[in-house]
Order: structure tokens, then C-alpha cells, then sequence
């Protein structure tokens, strides 16, 4: 993450071969700035947040930050976007969604069988 942000996202900004974006947001506890890397899942102009944990029976920390301060910065590479995350509720939206995950990121539908949650998903749109 330091190396991302040092190097202006010219660096640093991939795992296992795959594009990270960096989403920085606020602590629900502590009002703090947080900083999360997430595999890269674009839709257009917005950004696919998934909440996966690795398949773990529980969210993420920064999922339950994004519900209570949804403001967030993404960082894509060298580029900076001010945006606004939701959560997912609609079937419909979320099963046109995920296959664009699992397709940016192959271990996501690995990790969904790991677990008995559905792995929420967020859209990041700009602001």
C-alpha cells in the first residue's frame, strides 16, 4: 500500500498479477482515515466493491465503515476519484454484478462457497 501511494499508483498496484485499487475511507468507531486495497472490478465508470474477506464467516471492517460513511476516495492507479459506495440490495443488480467480479478476480466464486454469507457488494458511483 505504501509503495502504491509513494509512487503516485505507478507501482505497487497489483496482486498476483491482477489490478488493485486502493479505497480510502473513514472509520465508523473513530472518524480516523482508513485505507483498503481491493481487486480492481470496474462497471463503466463505477468501481464493484467486494466485501469478501477471503471467504470468511464474517465482513470486512471497512464494509461496515462504508455503510455508516459511504464518502469514499478510489485510487486506480494514477488516477483519483471522489465517489459514493452502496450497498447492493437489488437481486437483479447483484446478479448481473457478480459474474463481473468473479471475472476480474477468479478466487471470488472460491471464496463464496467458503462461507455461508453472501459476499456483499458495494458500487462506488462519482460523485
Amino acid at each position: 500500500m505504501e509503495e502504491y501511494e509513494s509512487s503516485g499508483g505507478r507501482a505497487g498496484n497489483t496482486l498476483r498479477g491482477m489490478p488493485v485499487i486502493l479505497v480510502t475511507h473513514r472509520g465508523r468507531h473513530s472518524g480516523a482515515i482508513r485505507k483498503s486495497p481491493l481487486m480492481r472490478v470496474a462497471d463503466g465508470q463505477n468501481y464493484v466493491l467486494v466485501a469478501s474477506k477471503g471467504g470468511a464467516p464474517q465482513h470486512p471492517v471497512w464494509y461496515w465503515n462504508l455503510l455508516e460513511s459511504p464518502d469514499i476516495t478510489v485510487r486506480d492507479g494514477e488516477q483519483v476519484f471522489e465517489m459514493r459506495a452502496r450497498l447492493v440490495d437489488d437481486p437483479a443488480e447483484r446478479a448481473r454484478l457478480w459474474p463481473i467480479a468473479v471475472a476480474a478476480y477468479p478466487d471470488y466464486a472460491d471464496y463464496a462457497t467458503r462461507t455461508s454469507r453472501e459476499i456483499p457488494l458495494f458500487v462506488a458511483e462519482p460523485r
